[in-house]
């Protein structure tokens, strides 16, 4: 499956994912058994995102014009978490919790464990993408490739979904032809990474921490650039990816999914170079900030240029 899914992105533009997974108490209940079976069916990660490319290509070439999921497919990602009174020492890296498929293995004899859950919500997340395409500067070509009447029916959708889960929470944010540099506030070199390989190529990398620590790196950036830097971009970036995380259970998790991009940069510098950065022009180091920001530059404007190559 794997290597399947290699094979699939190519030629498809690059997606990176940022996710927070959740514990089954953080869900309505009437959410909870249909997330408590996908744990318990033991899909492999590669299954899950195979399936998940397949449907939306799927989408593409629908007849009748209409791009939007329906939602009655709903994919979950689930991973494994220590139990909140388990030792963290000696606790085995993410890589060597998975199976070769990247299917979640026990953590180990007499080692506690729980799930934590991703619902995909791609009726939510279809809308709002819709909605930022509608009010960009693709607007009115938009419009033609997305009937209003298509339009008005994924509302429905929406409505729909919105009153069988509540409001919820978007637990999935997607990036395409690069990642963001705020994403790599979230992370260090020092978490836990699975890099999932396939015929000689990087498939993805993944980076997962637990939210209270995302939510203590993100803070940090937020306070040093509103003193050293309070008219960067960044900073607003930094501002609203708080507000998102902060809306979630306090024992969940945030996963940074490079996607088929990690076959261009992996190895990357990038939470060391932004973190850096940071740093640096919060000490007045203007030099060294600079110099942060060219590793950047010179690893992801390559990529981002790829968007407009023909």
């Amino acid at each position: 499956m794997t290597g399947n899914l290699y094979r699939g992105q190519v030629g498809l533009p690059f997606t990176s994912a940022l996710r927070v997974y959740e514990p089954l108490e953080a869900f309505p209940a009437e959410q909870q058994d249909a997330l408590r079976k996908s744990g318990a069916r033991k899909d492999s990660r590669a299954a899950v995102e195979n399936a998940e490319l397949l449907a939306s290509l799927g989408r593409i070439t629908r007849p009748g014009g209409d791009p939007f999921p329906t939602g009655r497919t709903d994919l979950v990602r689930v991973v494994p978490a220590p139990a909140k009174d388990a030792p963290t020492q000696g606790t085995p890296p993410a890589a060597d919790l998975k199976d070769p498929e990247g299917a979640a293995k026990p953590a180990g004899p007499g080692t506690p464990e729980r799930l934590l859950y991703c619902p995909s919500q791609l009726v939510l997340r279809a809308g709002l993408a819709a909605n930022a395409l509608m009010e960009g500067i693709h607007g009115p070509l938009a419009q033609l490739l997305i009937p209003e009447e298509q339009r008005d029916k994924h509302q429905e959708r929406i409505d729909e979904a919105r009153s069988h889960a509540g409001l919820g929470r978007v637990h999935t944010r997607a990036s395409t032809w690069g990642i963001p540099f705020s994403w790599f506030c979230l992370f260090q070199e020092s978490d836990p990474t699975d890099v999932v390989e396939s015929d000689g190529h990087i498939v993805t990398v993944r980076i997962r921490a637990s939210i209270a620590q995302t939510l203590a790196r993100v803070r940090n950036a937020v306070a040093h650039l509103a003193i050293a830097a309070p008219e960067l971009d960044m900073l607003e970036d930094l501002t609203q990816l708080t507000e998102w995380l902060e809306l979630f259970h306090p024992d969940s998790a945030v996963e940074l999914d490079y996607g088929a991009v990690a076959d261009k940069v992996y190895p990357d510098d990038s939470p060391l170079d932004v973190r850096l950065g940071i740093e640096c022009l919060a000490e007045g180091d203007m030099t060294g900030a600079a110099a942060a920001y060219r590793r950047l530059a010179s690893r992801w404007i390559p990529i981002r240029q790829l968007a407009r190559a023909s």
